[in-house]
């Protein structure tokens, strides 16, 4: 559900980077900037700043876990049974 006042500071850049993967219009719009996206970039970039995160494009904000995970490169290590390791 999109935020119904747009959001600032680190409410802002965790709406942003929960919506990356989506691009830029559904991320303002879901940070409650709607198809406002030169506002959105330019209170993103404020609210990163603030945070001290060097952030140039919203794509920055998907962490390398999340990207593993969506791309299912991540390979999992496991026991094949309890007691073996």
């Amino acid at each position: 559900m999109p935020s119904q006042i747009p959001l600032q500071g680190t409410e802002l850049v965790d709406c942003a980077r929960a919506n990356a993967k989506q691009g830029i219009e559904t991320a303002a719009y879901q940070c409650g900037y709607g198809d406002d996206l030169n506002r959105f970039a330019q209170e993103l970039r404020k609210a990163c700043e603030g945070m001290n995160l060097q952030v140039k494009e919203l794509s920055e904000l998907i962490t390398d876990q999340e990207m593993v995970l969506n791309l299912g490169e991540g390979e999992i290590v496991a026991p094949e049974s309890e007691s073996e390791l």
